[in-house]
């Protein structure tokens, strides 16, 4: 039995990569801990607190020559993993050693730095994920650039643009996210040792040169005073990976509405097997969008758990700081799995120019509506103008003329006026393509080959 789908072997291949799952596992969360205390030695030793081969005797000891389940029966009675996990490793070190052993720490100072690891190979996953998507997003978007489709809002037609503008805004949304990255890791990348209240009293006037050397020897950041009850970078982690699920979202809500067999523009790659239905054979549902908007909707109470832990009482809570275990190792396993269902449809995804076509002719010239208007203003002022397409676009609707052309010719309010050119798909199509240009890398090539059409 599993009480998180994530880890659930029925589940957690769609939900979560495997790659995320490792970086969160017992054994990599054990190996980040005896990271943190090798460094601690070596910062120690470097500055004559501790003997020069303790550092080398904690490396020497792996995850598996700890007994899993029995820290986890002795996690139940300490209440946390620090304390019977370091006897453990104690117990595997020679007795002149033993008593150097983690000196100065605290419980907090171990698990924060080895989730402070765990984050930085984690971001490294995400980050590379986020690359291969962009740039796949680019090359669709270019392949894409010139090819028209109906422009969307408020879920009805509203105007001409290309669905490689559509496309590069899904790519705009993804590397806004990915540009506050750096500042991310700045942060949050910071080497957590403050001893039982935060201040190294244990290591008297040394504190702060260990603290330093301790946080270069991890290649973190040393930060300025304890962050044991400023949780701010914890949260703020969180609060990016529900970022990146947003604007992974915004994509998987296109691709779900694109896909439907009334719209029937896009439809998510291919695979045998996948996406149907145990009752209907012929389904092919939105897998990706499907896995990649579950995982955007579960993210916004992880964070908040996260939020609430920042009420920290004092030099350690109760509760709080225990509730984030709950709620980050989720955000990133959700993110994981997101971002390798946003890697297949960048990747795959089958584009229909043929119904986009269909569907752009599918309100008889309404769609041209407002460019009508400004066409018409130039003479008969913006706000006649304005009335005069409303009329005739429910002349079209209500079944009085044929398309929004031929209405706005049969009104004597037109005679005179050159309607040329303003049911010309060609401008849509330009502006749309420039902004394409604009907002893409320059690097990226101006197509990808063959368009991804069926």
């Amino acid at each position: 039995m599993t009480f998180s789908p994530l880890d659930s072997a029925l589940t957690g291949n769609l939900l979560a990569s495997e790659a995320m799952r490792e970086v969160f596992s017992d054994r990599a969360r054990l190996a980040a801990m005896l990271t943190m205390e090798a460094a601690l030695a070596r910062a120690q030793a470097s500055l004559g607190l501790a003997p020069a081969g303790l550092a080398d005797a904690i490396a020497a000891i792996v995850p598996s020559d700890l007994d899993l389940p029995r820290l986890g029966e002795h996690t139940a009675i300490a209440g946390v993993p620090t304390i019977p996990f370091v006897k453990a490793v104690q117990a595997q070190l020679p007795a002149e050693l033993e008593a150097a052993f983690h000196r100065g720490a605290t419980t907090q100072d171990v698990l924060d730095t080895a989730l402070v690891l765990q984050i930085r190979e984690a971001l490294d996953l995400i980050s590379a994920d986020i690359d291969a998507i962009l740039a796949d997003l680019a090359n669709l978007a270019y392949a894409h650039r010139a090819t028209p489709c109906t422009g969307r809002t408020y879920g009805q037609h509203a105007a001409p643009v290309t669905f490689g503008f559509k496309v590069a805004i899904w790519h705009a949304g993804l590397a806004d996210a990915l540009g506050a990255l750096p500042n991310l890791r700045a942060r949050v990348l910071t080497a957590s040792l403050g001893g039982p209240v935060g201040t190294l009293s244990g290591l008297k006037e040394q504190g702060p040169a260990v603290l330093k050397a301790f946080a270069a020897e991890l290649g973190l950041n040393a930060p300025p005073i304890a962050w044991h009850v400023l949780r701010g970078r914890i949260a703020e982690t969180g609060a990016w990976l529900a970022l990146v699920l947003g604007a992974l979202a915004k994509i998987a809500t296109d691709v779900a509405h694109l896909s439907s067999t009334e719209v029937g523009e896009v439809a998510e790659p291919y695979v045998l097997g996948r996406g149907g239905s145990s009752a209907m054979p012929h389904k092919r549902n939105p897998v990706s969008a499907t896995v990649i908007l579950s995982a955007h909707a579960a993210a916004g109470g992880h964070v908040t758990t996260l939020l609430q832990a920042m009420a920290a009482a004092h030099e350690r809570p109760a509760g709080l700081w225990h509730a984030e275990w709950h709620a980050l190792p989720i955000l990133f396993g959700l993110a994981s799995g997101a971002l390798k269902e946003a890697r297949a449809l960048a990747q795959g995804l089958q584009v229909n120019s043929g119904r986009m076509e269909m569907n752009l002719a599918l309100t008889r010239g309404l769609l041209f509506a407002d460019a009508a208007a400004a066409r018409l203003g130039v003479q008969l002022g913006r706000e006649r103008a304005h009335d005069l397409v409303e009329a005739a676009a429910s002349a079209v609707r209500d079944g009085q003329a044929p398309d929004l052309q031929a209405a706005l010719q049969a009104d004597p309010a037109t005679e005179g006026v050159s309607l040329a050119g303003v049911f010309d798909l060609a401008p849509a199509v330009a502006a749309s393509a420039t902004w394409v240009s604009q907002a893409l890398p320059p690097h990226a090539p101006e197509s990808s080959g063959r368009p991804r059409n069926r």
